[in-house]
């Protein structure tokens, strides 16, 4: 999840009203006018690009991987519980849903845990995610009935990885500028390194000490970690002028902000698939559980290696491009590597090959989403977006699973899961266009921008020199001026977001080569 940001054009404000960037500013090129002019800042309040920033990261990569990571265990969990009757009477549909419920209750308790934070403080809304994610490991190693278990691993998890996740996400921003991109790239990658030793880890404690030892010792680890990186992480709330409004019903009337939500959807339909479907399906096609948790982990493995990476190619080709791209192409690897896994000589080979290269795709929503966001509604509003973003998502993220546990092919031998991988690629790839058509408008507003830009410098340079001829005049003028720039400002911004929406020219700025 996150950004870079360079110095972004706006419109320009007189010379006696200085305005200064926003801390998100986005790379050269690229623009977004918020409504609202942020205030001014005094040097000592911009982001030191680093510093302290870099303690942040560590700290939200290891937050990532004892929330994220441990989530993503599921999978092993998933492929212990269908080939086994721990939980009597209990359906493969049941045991779908209580992975998926954990994620989506993170997703449900985001506004809440977004309010916390503006109304306790950062360090308030972690140590509440650690509380929750300790009870939830805890008590289902004693649960003994599935609803029990939906309860402690379902809904309690969520909550406590959604107070946890809430509360870090936005940090990282605040301490950047240029290497915004590639500090959340490797905070996200964090997920992907806990889900790969925590995946590998909690096999070997379920063969060798069964399975409620499995969760009473990653409930003690995750405790200590968390608690840990909760009480040294910092965030900088008061500097930026964060809102951290849980809801922004405004946002909801954008159509760029709908694709985000669009793109989110489709995204998650296909993540979640893939990550808790990939053990079970190579026990299906007739693999060891062992490799079954070695593949789940080597998908991790390769959200791990390719986020940061993705977080430098946005930086390098803009994120907008790379949402995109990536998404599209994550689709296609289903289709042209999953899929043929089943037939191949070498199916622990290609199979170990697909969740490398696809663990490091399908993690694209995830290290983009927070500077998707940005891009679109600015950094100030980000806060809301995002939570707007984890809310929506909840009927994605809790259905995907059991939608690609019930269409799979019953009474065959042969391709069970084929209408599952199809649907996580096709996903992937509507999820790729729908962003293809918000870069199309991307690209209007920035040319927008850039007019209005030009305009109001024209405009600058006759009333200087205007003032000029006429001190005393101008003088008695300036507060006039500095209400017609606040004026201009604010509608530049609606209209540079229309212009993003003529039709007319979609299609041609959809195919425009640019940095986005």
């Amino acid at each position: 999840m996150a950004e870079q940001l360079q110095e972004r054009p706006t419109v320009s404000a007189p010379r006696h009203t200085p305005v200064s960037p926003s801390p998100s500013a986005p790379p050269q090129g690229n623009s977004n006018v918020d409504i609202e002019t942020p205030p001014s800042k005094s040097e000592e309040d911009q982001p030191p690009n680093g510093g302290y920033g870099w303690v942040c990261v560590a700290c939200c990569f290891w937050i990532n991987g004892s929330t994220w990571g441990i989530n993503s265990t599921y999978a092993v969990f998933l492929a212990y519980y269908l080939s086994h009757d721990y939980f009597p009477n209990t359906s493969a549909l049941a045991y779908a849903f209580i992975g998926g419920l954990s994620i989506s209750m993170a997703m449900l308790v985001a506004p809440l845990a977004t309010k916390c934070t503006a109304t306790f403080g950062t360090k308030v809304t972690l140590h509440v995610g650690v509380f929750f994610e300790t009870l939830s490991l805890i008590g289902a190693s004693f649960a003994t009935q599935k609803y029990q278990l939906l309860l402690a691993q379902g809904v309690c998890f969520g909550w406590g990885m959604g107070f946890l996740f809430v509360g870090s996400v936005g940090i990282i921003p605040q301490w950047f500028t240029t290497r915004k991109s590639v500090a959340n790239a490797v905070a996200a990658a964090g997920s992907g390194c806990g889900g790969l030793i925590w995946s590998l880890s909690t096999q070997a404690m379920i063969d060798n000490l069964g399975l409620p030892w499995a969760f009473r010792i990653l409930g003690v680890l995750s405790f200590t970690i968390n608690l840990i990186c909760s009480n040294i992480i910092r965030d900088r709330n008061a500097q930026v002028g964060a809102r951290n409004r849980s809801f922004d019903w405004s946002l909801l009337k954008r159509p760029e902000f709908l694709l985000v939500q669009a793109w989110s959807w489709l995204s998650m339909f296909g993540y979640v698939t893939v990550l808790f479907s990939l053990p079970s399906y190579a026990r299906q096609i007739g693999l060891t559980a062992q490799q079954g948790s070695i593949i789940g982990a080597i998908f991790n493995l390769g959200q791990m290696l390719g986020r940061p990476f993705i977080g430098l190619a946005s930086d390098r080709f803009g994120r907008i491009n790379l949402a995109a791209l990536l998404s599209a192409m994550c689709g296609v690897f289903c289709l042209v590597f999953w899929i043929p896994a089943e037939v191949v000589g070498s199916q622990m080979g290609l199979l170990t090959f697909f969740s490398v290269v696809g663990g490091a795709l399908a993690g694209t929503f995830w290290t983009t989403i927070a500077p998707v966001a940005a891009e679109v509604v600015g950094i100030q509003d980000l806060g809301s977006a995002l939570s707007w973003t984890w809310l929506i998502m909840v009927p994605p993220v809790t259905c995907a699973e059991a939608i690609a546990l019930e269409i799979r092919r019953v009474g065959v031998v042969d391709f069970v899961y084929i209408n599952a991988q199809v649907f996580c690629a096709v996903s992937y790839i509507a999820g790729g266009l729908v962003m293809w058509v918000l870069r199309g408008w991307k690209i209007g507003e920035m040319e927008e921008i850039e007019r209005i830009k030009h305009k109001e410098e024209r405009r600058r340079a006759q009333r200087g020199a205007m003032l000029q001829q006429e001190s005393e005049k101008g003088h008695a003028h300036s507060h006039d001026g500095e209400r017609d720039s606040t004026l201009t400002r604010e509608v530049s911004a609606l209209s540079a977001r229309k212009q993003g929406w003529d039709l007319k020219d979609l299609l041609r700025r959809m195919m425009k080569v640019q940095k986005v």
